[in-house]
């Protein structure tokens, strides 16, 4: 029987033009199995979560998130625990959880792919039960880059650097509690990231042996990064050995909530938002159907 599919398009992720998507998915999307094939353009935030909430009340087989990670995050939330599929074409920045699922990064790949794909059941998280992530959230320097990049206007992997380096100069580290199942940790952090998947983007492995199947949130700690460390930290980080460094902590859980001296940024799959002082992160385990390649 053939599928229903639907492409939401946010044509501002990125750097790259979208003026030729919407011929490219008609051109290589397979009409043998795909029966009917919507194409439609987000046109403000949180658009993406409107429509795909309304395609799956629809019964629609597959809805494709192209863009980035924020992208992604708005078409999948409207999506979780409903038969309907997720698909992603990459598109934006980062794009941490299309790399981790090993989705091409070629538009037209990307597009190919999912004409020899199967689906699989994936977890995701949650921040305070309401605020779905799907690869990553956090906070500390990493979130407050997130901000940075949010307000600039340089995109792609130039923008985030420059506001790194700028972020650098100013950011102070604050001091956390985290309480779970066995855990009671108290102390200064630079960077605390519980992640679904593997990485925040750009092939930056932050937690290298994460899994999007195995149930549990992969929480890394970076206690504090001084200049001398960088080098050594930003190598780790692109050949997936981060978890080696001494100023780095990694536990595994499937619920834990974190305290912090004062409310301020915290991202969701990279998109700023604020929260308070105290903050509940768990995973949902199962709850998300998705396209990967399919295994032969």
């Amino acid at each position: 029987m053939k599928k229903n599919i639907a492409f939401i398009i946010n044509p501002v992720s990125g750097t790259s033009s979208k003026a030729n998507i919407s011929e490219s998915i008609q051109q290589i999307i397979d009409k043998e199995q795909f029966a009917d094939c919507r194409i439609i353009y987000t046109a403000y935030k949180g658009h993406g979560t409107e429509l795909a909430s309304s395609f799956a009340a629809e019964g629609l087989d597959v809805v494709v998130a192209v863009g980035g990670d924020g992208t992604v995050n708005e078409v999948a939330k409207a999506l979780v625990n409903t038969p309907t599929a997720l698909g992603v074409i990459s598109t934006g920045s980062g794009n941490g959880l299309a790399r981790h699922l090993k989705i091409p990064s070629n538009m037209a790949k990307a597009i190919e792919q999912l004409n020899f794909s199967e689906v699989i059941r994936m977890d995701y998280g949650l921040v305070n039960d309401e605020k779905p992530f799907f690869c990553t959230c956090g906070t500390g320097f990493d979130a407050y880059v997130s901000e940075l990049f949010s307000r600039g206007t340089t995109r792609g992997m130039m923008g985030y650097l420059e506001k790194m380096v700028k972020g650098y100069l100013n950011y102070e580290p604050q001091h956390y509690r985290m309480t779970g199942k066995g855990i009671d940790l108290d102390g200064e952090a630079f960077v605390i990231t519980f992640a679904n998947a593997s990485q925040w983007g750009y092939n930056a492995y932050i937690a290298p042996n994460a899994s999007v199947q195995d149930g549990l949130l992969d929480i890394s700690v970076i206690s504090m990064v001084p200049v001398i460390a960088i080098p050594t930290l930003a190598f780790q980080l692109f050949t997936k050995t981060i978890e080696k460094d001494l100023l780095v902590s990694t536990l595994r859980t499937d619920e834990i909530t974190l305290y912090r001296e004062k409310p301020g940024p915290f991202h969701l799959d990279g998109d700023p938002h604020d929260e308070g002082t105290e903050i509940r992160i768990r995973i949902v385990p199962e709850g998300l159907n998705v396209l990967v390649k399919k295994r032969f």
